[in-house]
């Protein structure tokens, strides 16, 4: 089982991804991005795909044209899951890709 994180490590880890989004009712951080079209919304995914595969850690994404909107949670944290440091570096991954 992986860790989950408390408040006051939630709230200092999102004071350093900007544009992410606590979600209290999954205990998950969201992001929306924009790009110029599909292919490079497109290639926005590939890129996170293969450092996600990588770490073994899957996004919930959801992809129209321009526009990948990401929600990250950590399914086997704590009881029932929710944001863990796994989350969080994977955020730092999808911001270096963006």
């Amino acid at each position: 089982m992986v860790a989950q994180l408390n408040d006051d490590e939630r709230k200092a880890a999102l004071a350093k991804l900007p544009g992410w989004q606590y979600d209290g009712e999954r205990d998950a951080i969201s992001r929306s991005f924009k790009f110029s079209d599909f292919t490079e919304a497109f290639a926005f995914m590939t890129r996170v795909a293969l450092h996600a595969e990588k770490a073994d850690h899957h996004p919930e994404w959801f992809n129209v044209f321009n526009r990948v909107d990401i929600l990250l949670t950590t399914h086997d944290a704590g009881e029932n899951g929710g944001l863990s440091q796994r989350d969080l570096d994977l955020a730092a991954v999808i911001e270096a890709c963006a």
